[in-house]
């Protein structure tokens, strides 16, 4: 037994779904593309043709998934191309991040132990293949890169987010970068910390709802950085656990002031009256 009017409204749907991007070939296309840039392989030691085959079998992949957006086929081998010629600069970028988490980062040995194993390295590095892409106003498909990405090591970066150079997340589980976040260059952000709006609104969909981050600013674990118009001035450090709504100047630090009280034979005040 099965019910017809829901299996007609079920392929319905999914023809209406044939006109986004295949989200598995996305997917394993972006994985391969991150191996392609910085995944050591012994195959292709010294045989520059394989590099060159590799390349231009992604760039048709590309080409391929964009036509399931209903772009045309010029259209799509187009903006492929385009993106394509972002690559070695995309590249260049991406290994000033990688140096610059080797240069802060006092647990990392060397800049092929970042490229392999480093989930901060990864989620960015995702997030500048979407960000270009976003650019391109290519639909759905930087949004299928970041929530992979996302999916794989807990960062979530929105693809519209702007992010200067020299970008450094350690170790980064939790860490969420919304929409209109703009980040300037060589800052360092732990796990947890949030870059969020103050209201979730769709009437403010089109606005600037996120904070700006201006250069060299240090954000620790578990900070909460709220709102459009807030801004956090240059070489700043932000404590762990902070909650900011508000601009903050440069060169400010901000932390939480941690109390420690002596017990005595008092009573202790509630809601803390317990021993473990």
């Amino acid at each position: 037994m099965y019910d017809l009017d829901f299996l007609k409204q079920l392929n319905k749907r999914k023809q209406i779904q044939c006109l986004f991007p295949n989200k598995t070939q996305s997917e394993k296309f972006v994985e391969d593309l991150f191996h392609f840039l910085f995944i050591p392989d012994t195959s292709v030691v010294q045989k520059i043709n394989f590099l060159i085959k590799n390349y231009q079998n992604l760039q048709e992949r590309l080409s391929n998934i964009l036509i399931h957006i209903n772009l045309s086929k010029i259209e799509a081998n187009k903006k492929s191309k385009i993106f394509f010629k972002i690559i070695p600069k995309l590249y260049q970028t991406l290994m000033i991040d990688a140096n610059a988490i080797l240069n802060f980062d006092p647990a990392a040995e060397s800049i092929e132990e970042i490229l392999l194993s480093y989930p901060g390295f990864f989620a960015t590095a995702l997030y500048r293949i979407a960000h270009q892409l976003w650019i391109l106003k290519i639909p759905i498909l930087p949004r299928l890169i970041t929530e992979y990405a996302h999916s794989k090591t807990g960062i979530d970066i929105h693809a519209s987010a702007k992010i200067g150079q020299a970008f450094v997340i350690d170790h980064g589980t939790g860490i969420v970068i919304g929409s209109s976040t703009e980040i300037g260059d060589q800052v360092k952000i732990y796990q947890g910390v949030t870059l969020g709006a103050i209201q979730v609104d769709k009437k403010l969909a089109n606005k600037k709802r996120h904070p700006t981050i201006e250069n060299q600013v240090i954000i620790y674990s578990g900070a909460t950085i709220l709102g459009g118009d807030t801004v956090i001035g240059h070489d700043s450090i932000l404590g762990g656990n902070v909650w900011v709504t508000n601009s903050i100047p440069p060169f400010s630090i901000v932390y939480q002031t941690n109390k420690i009280k002596m017990r005595d034979n008092s009573p202790f005040p509630d809601p803390i009256n317990y021993v473990i």
